[in-house]
This record gives C-alpha cells, structure tokens and sequence, in this order.
C-alpha cells in the first residue's frame, strides 16, 4: 500500500467533521491523483450494515465490549474493501473516523482498558495508521448543543450522558498529547472557513509536497 495517504478526521458528536472533510476533498482534489472520502463506522457494504446496529437505538443497546467488537468488525470490512484498495492505487483517503474513536469512545467514554483496545487494533489493522489524524477540538456541550440540531435518528451516541462526552473528550486530548508526530488538534468552534483554513495549514505541513503543486 503506497502512493497515497490516509488522513482520518477525529473529535466528539458536533465537531463539525463531516463538512470539513467535504471541504478537505475539495481542497485535495486539484493537487492528488484521487481524493477517496469514507467514514466510520460504514464505508463499505458490510460496514454500513453493521453502522445501523451502533449509532441507533438505545444507549444501553450494547455493553462496551460488545459495541467495541462491532466497531473492530466494521473497520476490517471497511479496510478490506475501501481503505486499502484506494490507497494501493494512489488514492488520497479522507476519513470521518477511524481507530482512535474507538480509544476515546469505547476507552475513555466506556473506560475498556486501552491495552485490550490496543491488541485489537492490531489483530484488526497490524501495524496500519493514518498518516495523519487532526482532532476537533470543541467544548462538550456545544459539541451536544450541535449534535442536537442534526437530527436523522443516529443520536444513540449522543444521548449518552454528559460525563461519557466528557470522558472521550479528555481522552482525545490524551491521543493528542500521545502521538504528536501524527496527530493535530485544531480549534473546532467558529466560522466553517475559518476552522477549514486551520484544517488546510495543518495538511500543508505535514504534507508539504501539496505546496509545490498548487
């Protein structure tokens, strides 16, 4: 898997992620061969199916082990036949999601031990990581505040109290503090340009062979 990269978008409910990454590709697209934008979970046939089980429902619909399994089955789909396939033809992949929710939610949200999540990760992923990952970093309750208006039925994650939110937020924070040569944490509160313009100088840095293209 070369020629390409794996940028993952990463941060609590109401972030704004999913219209970042929409802009993101935008901003890829005249500079890459192919700019692939997916999500977890979903992003595959299998991974989808498997999304309408975590993100509806009851908030006590599954215990975290069982949640964290689901995650851990959707990503293998997701990676088999999206993540994987792109990248080995030289796609640029820009991902709402990735293993690191998975730390945040399930570990620091549902306090699973991160080692347990670790081996999974690897049994699931091997050695694979994102080439980058740049964390939303929002106050919880306007996250919630956001989340809120969206409405579409996927708010089992967000009906989940307060203290879980917060939990996963530190842990994001953690992750960044963790793991500075992948990940950047960017103000996510403000005009949509603005956090986008945060976003791109974050992408023009790690990857500065986009400048020499534009």
């Amino acid at each position: 898997m070369t020629g390409g990269r794996f940028i993952t978008l990463e941060g609590g409910e109401g972030a704004g992620k999913t219209t970042q990454l929409s802009r993101l590709a935008q901003a890829l697209a005249p500079l890459v061969p192919e700019v692939v934008t997916t999500r977890e979970p979903g992003g595959s046939p299998g991974a989808e199916a498997i999304r309408g089980l975590l993100v509806a429902g009851g908030a006590e619909r599954w215990d975290p082990r069982g949640e964290a399994l689901l995650h851990a089955a959707a990503r293998r789909d997701h990676l088999l036949r999206t993540v994987w396939p792109a990248l080995a033809r030289g796609a640029w992949v820009v991902c709402d999601r990735f293993a690191d929710s998975t730390s945040a939610y399930q570990g620091g949200g549902h306090g699973l031990p991160q080692d347990e999540l670790d081996a999974l990760h690897a049994f699931v992923c091997g050695g694979f990581q994102p080439d980058l990952t740049v964390i939303f970093d929002l106050p919880v309750a306007v996250g919630l505040a956001r989340a809120g208006r969206r409405g579409g039925g996927e708010d089992r994650y967000e009906r989940m109290d307060p203290a879980f939110h917060q939990r996963l937020f530190d842990r994001y924070h953690a992750i960044a503090s963790a793991f500075p040569e992948r990940c950047r944490l960017i103000e996510a509160d403000g005009a949509i340009e603005a956090v986008h313009a945060r976003l791109w100088a974050v992408v023009l840095e790690r990857f500065p062979e986009l400048t020499e293209r534009r």
